[in-house]
């Protein structure tokens, strides 16, 4: 069943990379900037990515995932529940504690040095949901670990959560945008590329907001929530880190950059 689930997660991911890739064809937010750049560095990076995962975090979480689920540990397991309300409440819970990771990776200074890898792109597109330095998901993969423990989530949620967030990150970094009426609307409750573009402005009042992954509940709840600008101004609205460009699209500069002593530092505190 694992790798159906897995093969099924697969298929969420090329979906949305297809779909969103397509309505940022027809209807772009912002105009395009290095298309065809941004595809080829981006789509290496996944390749990397998904490399170093399978061969050192894919098959140890697995098992840790399965022992977890088969040994009934966990805050849902000791709630005995079951079906849908199992996994409907897991998706609630490991979003949130998606977004308490996201916060920390702004925070926490040496978690930054990774996390701003991402944060380097000076535009934003639905590839930009591609763009993790290796050593962020590898330490990611780690604190997954944790939260498997702690909430106990069985393989079926726990696969379904992660391809919400694939597709998730997929669109609210797409290059799309929706009327103000409508935007108003979903940002109540799912985080939209408008809403997650104030995250990655180079204005931090924004960028250092707006952490959530699918719900948006998040940031009102726990006061990092910015209002971010209207349609008009989003157009041209800059993006990424000043003082880290040469990050954007130097493959070595780009790995690297979390080992370097001296490190393109900026004050998220």
């Amino acid at each position: 069943m694992e790798l159906n689930l897995d093969t099924g997660k697969l298929i969420v991911f090329v979906a949305g990379l297809l779909i969103f890739l397509g309505l940022e064809t027809i209807a772009p937010a912002r105009p395009h900037i290095h298309r065809l750049r941004r595809i080829g560095f981006h789509g290496g990076v996944a390749v990397l990515n998904t490399v170093t995962i399978r061969l050192f975090a894919y098959v140890p979480f697995l098992l840790w995932l399965v022992h977890v689920e088969e040994e009934g540990w966990g805050i849902s397991r000791w709630l005995g529940l079951v079906g849908w309300a199992e996994i409907l409440l897991s998706l609630v819970v490991l979003d949130f504690f998606d977004y308490l990771w996201h916060r920390a990776n702004h925070r926490v200074r040496w978690l930054w040095r990774f996390h701003k890898a991402h944060h380097a792109d000076t535009a934003m597109d639905v590839t930009t949901a591609l763009r993790f330095h290796p050593g962020e998901l590898l330490i990611s993969a780690g604190i997954k670990a944790l939260w498997v423990v702690i909430w106990g989530p069985t393989v079926v949620a726990w696969f379904l959560f992660e391809a919400l967030v694939s597709f998730c990150a997929q669109f609210h970094h797409s290059n799309i945008d929706f009327p103000d009426w409508i935007e108003r609307w979903l940002a109540w409750f799912i985080v939209t590329p408008r809403f997650h573009a104030s995250h990655h402005a180079v204005d931090r009042r924004t960028g250092n907001a707006n952490f959530s992954t699918i719900f948006s509940l998040w940031d009102v709840i726990f006061t990092s929530y910015a209002r971010p600008p209207g349609r008009t101004a989003r157009r041209s609205e800059p993006l990424g880190l000043p003082e880290a460009r040469a990050l954007a699209f130097s493959a070595l500069a780009w790995i690297d950059e979390p080992f370097r002593r001296r490190n393109l530092e900026i004050d998220n505190r």
